[in-house]
């Protein structure tokens, strides 16, 4: 079998039992009798069970194993691949596995089995409307079990894509589900593996179910032009071939493609472009036997064909973090623009295999490392958050960057110098305050390229910086600052809490603590920062202590909060509250952490990282504020409208199809010649779409949202 694609092919077609087993013998060399052994016993456990296209479902554990086999000439793996769903779906147990097949079988079995359990335990149900962020659990448990054994990743991988080449049998919104959850958990995966056959296919079955349009759209481009693109690559790798035959590289192989689809949707997605814009559809690969090899063919081609310089990119000298090694130079021929992939034949093996490629062919070329998989189980964040992080540390390019003493960091392409302080050490991280850049001194968000040696300055004391999360790339970053930031915070919040206590019983610091301590709520006081229900359990406490060491009882009440709302911000406080201010020094937005101070009768509404928290918190009466909990979307619409009769009404018409509820409406206020500013208030749940379709057909000129602090109309109320 010549690549991955056609073996595919033929496994696609196989609809019977007795094709899968001729399948699984004719391209795979083990000792004949274990696999029988292990295929007899595969196929009497799933004896009358079907899957939902009808056909026996023992015919997918085969071609499992067939798929496996491709990759790694490991009989354990194959076997183990023919029994995965064993376990999980019959009566037999591991303990059966163990006694009839081995220990390192069960053990993989036992692996596989988890992934599915913690799977189907984990994710929201099918027929659920949320969005598939829990498959993050899924994706982090796969991760932790197979960091023992990475061959259960590699079956798990054939496992998921023979399940999307047979996705047709089942119900659209379940193919979408699992299209989804394979394209943003599995694919990824095969990438860091190395295992781009694996990656590039799964890649492409996600998108066709995900985007069908989309696939469509260049699905018919490429077959209207596959002729005359087959023509492009056969008369350029004829003048290759020609080529280096003349400058005395006789030995080598030159293969020719049609880059996959869900790479040139990415390219174009990154671009802004349509298909017809993309520049390089088109690739040769030219395998040789020798690295110096690689670099004298790159000679030839750079010294017969002009090429475009940035896109040149040697991971022959500096490996990616998955082993992948390959000479990549972009070239003009003619009119078109063909990407140039120059390797050895080890190296080829290493690209399409990735990992397995090291039990099949016992490569000596660099390995992947694999510890990315135990740099991504992060054990507090919230679920949502890991699988956001994994995401991006999976799905974005790499860039090669160096330590002062020349040690190598892999990184993801925009990659701050922060991030590369993470990446020596958390703890360089935290304290990082300034860093050289190739010598020249740099603020640690400056943007890396590969290439740049960079040496970071460090301070004794950590340093949260959270309003720089977003900006970082590396989900160890993130994950570090979020929790500095964390801990800054309920540090804060506890501070906060003592000052609102001592805002609302009139004591002073000592006699609150004093307080906190009598009711053992020590570890637990700065929840009253941010929880109403908290606060008022802490103040029936407080009273109750209160009363109990006093002699006259307090009759009036004086604790009892009352309730202010203003805009946006809502209050408690026993004391009679005015108005809100927004002062200048921190500007908080929607649901930023915030704290309140007397002004006055006013409250000063600040964001808890605020400079002056620490001042205010010393010096000034707080109290409990936080954001209005309001589930309407409503917002701020300012469009031009032609200045004719009648626009108006089409306007309104035109929002009323995209189901958008006006509030009030305003026009004529502005009018040029030809334009009339309309002002009008909208309510709607699906903002972003709504924005692209009026943008579309009218010019936009501000679109805010009402909910926001500083909005004009919540400051002249409260002034």
């Amino acid at each position: 079998m010549k690549n991955f694609f056609e073996f595919v092919e033929f496994v696609n077609g196989v609809d019977s039992i007795d094709e899968a087993k001729d399948l699984l013998f004719k391209y795979s060399k083990f000792d004949v009798e274990k696999i029988e052994n292990a295929l007899n016993f595969t196929i009497e456990a799933h004896k009358n069970q079907f899957r939902k296209s009808g056909e026996p479902y023992v015919i997918h554990p085969i071609l499992v194993a067939t798929m496996t086999s491709f990759f790694s000439d490991n009989e354990d793996m194959v076997i183990s691949a023919l029994l995965h769903d064993v376990v999980e779906d019959t009566s037999y147990s591991l303990e059966n596995i163990t006694s009839l097949f081995g220990e390192d079988v069960a053990n993989l079995v036992e692996g596989l089995t988890k992934i599915v359990n913690l799977r189907e335990e984990s994710l929201i149900p099918s027929y659920s409307d949320e969005k598939l962020a829990k498959s993050a659990l899924s994706f982090r448990k796969m991760l932790i079990s197979s960091i023992k054994d990475i061959r259960v990743l590699v079956i798990k991988l054939c496992d998921r894509l023979h399940n999307m080449m047979t996705l047709d049998a089942l119900r659209e919104d379940k193919q979408k589900r699992i299209a989804e959850e394979t394209l943003l958990v599995y694919a990824p995966i095969a990438h860091r593996l190395g295992i781009s056959s694996l990656k590039n296919h799964l890649e492409d079955l996600s998108f066709r179910y995900l985007m069908p349009e989309e696939y469509k759209k260049i699905d018919n481009f490429i077959k209207a032009h596959n002729e005359s693109f087959h023509i492009k690559l056969n008369k350029f790798i004829q003048k290759m071939e020609k080529l280096l035959c003349q400058n005395g590289v006789s030995d080598f192989e030159i293969k020719g493609r049609i880059k996959h689809y869900y790479s040139i949707f990415l390219k174009m997605q990154r671009k802004g472009v349509s298909i017809e814009e993309v520049l390089d559809l088109l690739a040769i690969r030219i395998i040789v036997n020798k690295n110096l090899e690689c670099y004298k063919t790159l000679g030839v081609v750079h010294l017969n064909f002009r090429p475009l310089i940035s896109r040149f990119k040697d991971y022959i000298a500096i490996p990616k973090e998955n082993g992948y090694q390959t000479l990549h130079s972009t070239v003009f021929d003619d009119n078109s623009i063909i990407e140039v992939q120059i390797r050895t034949q080890d190296m080829d093996k290493n690209a399409e295999f990735g990992v397995a490629a090291h039990w099949k062919y016992k490569l000596d070329s660099a390995s992947p490392d694999v510890d990315w998989l135990c740099k991504l189980d992060f054990k507090d964040e919230k679920i949502e958050d890991f699988y956001e992080l994994a995401k991006n540390d999976l799905f974005l390019e790499d860039i090669v960057v160096y330590s002062p003493k020349f040690d190598t960091f892999t990184l993801p392409r925009e990659a701050t110098v922060l991030d590369f302080a993470y990446a020596i050490h958390t703890d360089v991280g935290n304290r990082a305050v300034g860093a050289f850049v190739n010598k020249e001194k740099n603020s640690l968000l400056t943007t890396l390229k590969t290439g740049d040696i960079i040496k970071i300055i460090t301070q004794e004391e950590e340093i949260p910086r959270c309003s720089w999360i977003d900006t970082l790339k590396t989900s160890k970053a993130k994950y570090a600052q979020r929790v500095l930031c964390s801990h800054k915070i309920k540090e804060i919040d506890r501070k906060i809490s003592i000052s609102i206590l001592m805002t609302i019983f009139g004591y002073d610091k000592n006699k609150i603590r004093a307080l906190v301590k009598a009711n053992n709520l020590c570890e637990k006081i700065y929840k009253v920062a941010y929880d109403e229900q908290f606060l008022k359990e802490v103040i029936a406490k407080f009273s109750k202590t209160i009363s109990e060491r006093t002699i006259f009882k307090n009759f009036f009440n004086s604790y009892k909060l009352k309730e202010y709302i203003f805009g946006n911000i809502r209050v408690l406080s026993n004391r009679a509250v005015s108005g809100i201010e927004f002062p200048f020094c921190c500007h908080p937005k929607m649901n930023d952490d915030i704290f309140g101070v007397f002004n006055k009768k006013r409250v000063e509404i600040h964001h808890k990282l605020c400079s002056n928290t620490d001042k205010m918190l010393l010096n000034e009466d707080v109290v409990f504020v936080e954001w209005v909990k309001d589930k309407t979307n409503k917002y701020f619409l300012v469009v031009n409208l032609p200045n004719n009769q009648g626009e108006l009404a089409k306007f309104v018409t035109f929002l009323a199809k995209l189901n958008i509820n006006i509030v009030s409406i305003e026009l004529g206020k502005s009018c040029e010649d030809s334009f009339c500013k309309l002002e009008i208030e909208i309510e709607s749940n699906l903002v972003e779409k709504i924005n692209k379709k009026i943008d579309a057909n009218y010019k936009i000129l501000e679109f805010t949202s009402i909910k926001d602090a500083y909005n004009t109309k919540v400051k002249n109320d409260n002034r």
